[in-house]
């Protein structure tokens, strides 16, 4: 039986057809993109994930930057400058920072992870559904790119007042961002369902053959 899929552009149902790795298949009507095939789409996501997971937690334990400034030197990892916005009444901005730069981005590793992990193990994960919505959800949120490019524009006008040393985590914040956009840019949520559907209808086959061995003993 032939699948149907609905252009997010124009609402035309498509049939489905196998397309070669690298190709790409588009809507008849408007020409959109309906799905790509990406050699090793998934386990290029998941690597890109796991590595971004690493890199995100460097980047929330390290100072960001140190300012050398007559002798004093004071630096603060990404929290402990949420932590003093919110101490200098400054809640709604220590709100967004925390909610764009650390909250949202650990939503979308994590649920990626818990995803893609099981997967790659050969067993589909629980409320996968719903870890696909809170990926779709929190993508949009996640501003790490937003946060890097504001943090070397502050960089670049303390350089007058102090010395600026740029600390690991700053270093880890710009690697994260390409290994986000990498892991986005990789992923394909129509092999994933594909995936899905394959471990799916495996498992029972295993579970029979398992029950069937221990009857035999």
């Amino acid at each position: 039986m032939t699948s149907l899929i609905a252009c997010h552009e124009c609402d035309l149902l498509n049939r489905e057809t196998v397309i070669p790795p690298g190709g790409k298949a588009c809507c008849r009507r408007c020409g959109a993109l309906l799905y790509r095939r990406t050699r090793n789409s998934l386990d290029r996501t998941l690597a890109f994930t796991l590595g971004a997971a690493v890199l995100m937690v460097v980047a929330n334990l390290f100072p960001i930057v140190e300012l050398d400034a007559q002798g004093h030197r004071t630096s603060t990892t990404l929290f402990g400058s949420v932590r003093t916005l919110y101490d200098d009444e400054m809640r709604s901005v220590a709100t967004l920072v925390f909610a764009t730069t650390i909250l949202m981005p650990a939503l979308e590793t994590g649920a990626m992870i818990y995803m893609l992990l099981p997967l790659k193990l050969g067993w589909v994960p629980k409320r996968l559904p719903a870890m696909f919505r809170l990926v779709q959800t929190a993508r949009p949120w996640s501003m790490v790119e937003v946060f890097m490019l504001g943090t070397l524009v502050s960089l670049a006008k303390l350089e007058h007042l102090a010395h600026v040393v740029p600390g690991i985590a700053l270093w880890s914040f710009g690697a994260l961002m390409a290994l986000m956009a990498a892991a986005a840019a990789s992923f394909d949520a129509h092999e994933l369902w594909a995936r899905v559907e394959a471990t799916g209808r495996r498992a029972p086959r295993f579970s029979m053959a398992a029950s069937n061995g221990e009857a035999a003993r």
